[in-house]
C-alpha cells in the first residue's frame, strides 16, 4: 500500500497590522521568521532567537509575546501587531514619541521590541513606579544600557491619554 509523503507545511490565516493574510509555511516556522522572511516586516528584530532578549516582541491578540518562541502554526486566526502597525501611517504612537523625547535609544536595535513591550506594560497597568516599570520591562535587553531613558519614556507615555 503506497503511503502519501508526510508534509510539514501548514496554512495560516492571520490578521497582521490590520490586514488579513494567508501564508503557507513549514510547520516549524516561528512567528518571528514568518513576519520577517515571508511578510517582510523587518521592524521586529531577531536577537537571541531563544526568548531571552525581547527584540522580537510583538502583540498577539493584544498581549505582548516573544515572536521567536511562538510557532506560526499556532497563530491561525489571531491578530498580530508589529512595530510597523502600532500607529497609522506617517504618525507616531505616543510611546514612540516618548522614546524620541527621552532619547531612549542608542543603536536602535532593541527599540522596536522595547516600544512594543512598553505599550504592553502600560496597557497592563505596570507603571506605578520606576521600579515597577523596570521590573515589567526586564524581559527586554538593551545592550547600550539606555535603561534610565527607557523607563523615563514609559513613565512619560503612561501619563498621557491615548
Amino acid at each position: 500500500m503506497p503511503h502519501e509523503p508526510l508534509t510539514s507545511e501548514v496554512t495560516v490565516t492571520l490578521r497582521v497590522n490590520g490586514t488579513t493574510t494567508q501564508v503557507t509555511c513549514d510547520a516549524r516556522t516561528t512567528l518571528l521568521d514568518l513576519l520577517r522572511e515571508r511578510l517582510r516586516l523587518t521592524g521586529t528584530k531577531k536577537g537571541c532567537n531563544r526568548g531571552e532578549c525581547g527584540a522580537c516582541t510583538v502583540h498577539l491578540d493584544g498581549r505582548r509575546i516573544n515572536a521567536c518562541m511562538v510557532l506560526a502554526a499556532s497563530t491561525d486566526h489571531t491578530e498580530v501587531t508589529t512595530i510597523e502597525g502600532l500607529a497609522p501611517a506617517h504618525e507616531l504612537h505616543p510611546v514612540q514619541q516618548a522614546f524620541i523625547d527621552a532619547d531612549a535609544f542608542q543603536c536602535g536595535f532593541c527599540t522596536p521590541g522595547q516600544i512594543m513591550s512598553a505599550v504592553g506594560c502600560i496597557k497592563e497597568g505596570h507603571t506605578g513606579s520606576n521600579d515597577e516599570i523596570r521590573e515589567w520591562m526586564s524581559g527586554n535587553i538593551c545592550r547600550c544600557s539606555a535603561y534610565p531613558q527607557i523607563a523615563a519614556a514609559v513613565e512619560a507615555a503612561a501619563g498621557k491619554e491615548w
